[in-house]
């Protein structure tokens, strides 16, 4: 395998796609010596077969506002690779919605899905809509529009959407309304349902969850814990409400959270009610962050920055993409960061990782370290299959189980003859070698 003539035709064949190309080129460097060890992968053209979605729909999404004015809005479904298992893969609603993003979503959900050892293939999809500032009606209405047209392409044994940016308990409600409507059956086709209607306990908070569960295993590697450690995390959803919950319980005191219009310090620690006014604040403010230090005086308002110039020993993005860059990086180093661990989908730029790798700063890559959603989305089918509920215990349980059994497959795959763990070539590999014996095992189709 030649990585930079594969990533030069894909630039031919997908121009201006930036981070699809930077999340395959990611995979490949990590992958090549392994690859090139089996020449069945390359007979089997496994590379090839691998980076290209197996199938893409894009479709207009007509919708009526409260006013009577019809919008159009894109949809999309990026069915990548089901070798282990049905599709599996949220759906985000967002303006920085294009092919790209969904793309290089989807080609990390293969990888994602593969270390849960769950059986789940990797897909992703979702919508340039911005469900800020719309009405519930709104909201439903596009939702009813979107799923007018995915639902042929989905099933409970085909393609399992889930919830992501944007789309959360009340838009899958809406998604899952419309497809039982059509489809007429009650089967478990999306994942973040209602508690009261096939949800499962822990799902909303599994993501951030699974980031801290993996952090504390990479953290006992070098005989550390959270214990008595100052956390940074950005972002403002779910995924950093779960994480700074979490992190929190475990004795570390979270001091950042960040949003559209800059982060929030709290060198006091981001706890208790402070987490309930986060969740309250989120729901009613567009995630604008400045309103909290209006609540808690301990905190300051940093505008339009990212809250990676704090000192603190632990960094855990949580946010969107590219959003911690290598000043980030060397600024984190040279606060003596110990670890740095993903909960967003590819948060940190490659200049970056290098940093943090050179430095031998324990750094973990989202397709490993966030995969706590999409193995509590597994959990979830699982209970839907057998028409069953488990209990808060019995899922948490199981997601830290799956946590700690996917940070023991990058520690195999990614430890370095000096000792030092390199989780991306650890994930990347571990994830890459079951779906490639799978797709070995089929043919080629």
């Amino acid at each position: 395998m030649n990585v930079d003539q594969i990533i030069l035709n894909l630039e031919k064949k997908h121009p201006g796609e930036k981070e699809y190309l930077q999340a395959v080129k990611e995979v490949l460097e990590s992958i090549e010596e392994t690859y090139n060890e089996n020449l069945q992968f390359k007979t089997a053209g496994i590379i090839e077969r691998l980076v290209e979605p197996d199938r893409i729909f894009t479709f207009k999404v007509p919708w009526t506002d409260d006013e009577g004015n019809t919008h159009v809005n894109l949809g999309y479904r990026i069915q990548f690779n089901n070798a282990i298992g049905p599709y599996k893969g949220g759906l985000r609603f967002h303006p920085s919605v294009n092919l790209s993003i969904l793309k290089f979503l989807g080609f990390e959900q293969i990888f994602k899905n593969s270390l849960t050892t769950l059986p789940m293939g990797g897909s992703k999809g979702g919508s340039d809509f911005n469900p800020k500032a719309k009405s519930k009606l709104e909201i439903m209405r596009f939702c009813q529009s979107f799923m007018l047209e995915l639902w042929h392409n989905i099933g409970a044994e085909t393609d399992i959407p889930a919830g992501d940016i944007g789309v959360g308990g009340q838009e899958i409600g809406f998604l899952y309304g419309m497809y039982k409507k059509l489809a007429r059956k009650h089967t478990g086709v999306l994942t973040g349902k209602g508690l009261n209607w096939g949800g499962s306990l822990v799902r909303p908070e599994a993501t951030g969850f699974g980031n801290v569960y993996f952090a504390k295993e990479m953290l006992q590697t070098i005989g550390e814990s959270f214990k008595d450690k100052t956390v940074a995390v950005s972002g403002f959803g779910n995924v950093a409400w779960g994480a700074t919950t979490k992190a929190t319980e475990l004795g570390a005191k979270v001091v950042t959270l960040s949003g559209p219009d800059g982060y929030v310090y709290d060198p006091d620690g981001i706890s208790g009610e402070k987490i309930d006014y986060m969740l309250e604040l989120r729901a009613t403010n567009n995630d604008i962050v400045e309103p909290y230090v209006q609540e808690f005086k301990s905190a300051k308002f940093i505008p339009g920055k990212h809250p990676w110039e704090v000192d603190v020993d632990i960094a855990l993005p949580c946010a969107t993409q590219n959003e911690l860059d290598a000043d980030d990086a060397t600024q984190l180093v040279n606060n003596n960061v110990i670890c740095v661990c993903e909960g967003a989908n590819m948060p940190t730029t490659p200049e970056a990782i290098e940093i943090f790798q050179k430095n031998k700063i324990l750094f973990a890559p989202g397709k490993a370290a966030n995969a706590g959603g999409v193995a509590t989305s597994g959990l979830e089918m699982s209970q839907n299959s057998m028409k069953m509920n488990w209990t808060r215990k019995e899922v948490d349980d199981k997601l830290h189980q799956i946590m700690k059994d996917i940070h023991h497959a990058c520690k195999i795959h990614g430890t370095q003859k000096d000792g030092y763990i390199d989780y991306v070539k650890g994930a990347n590999i571990a994830g890459f070698l079951k779906v490639a014996n799978a797709m070995l095992d089929q043919g080629i189709v």
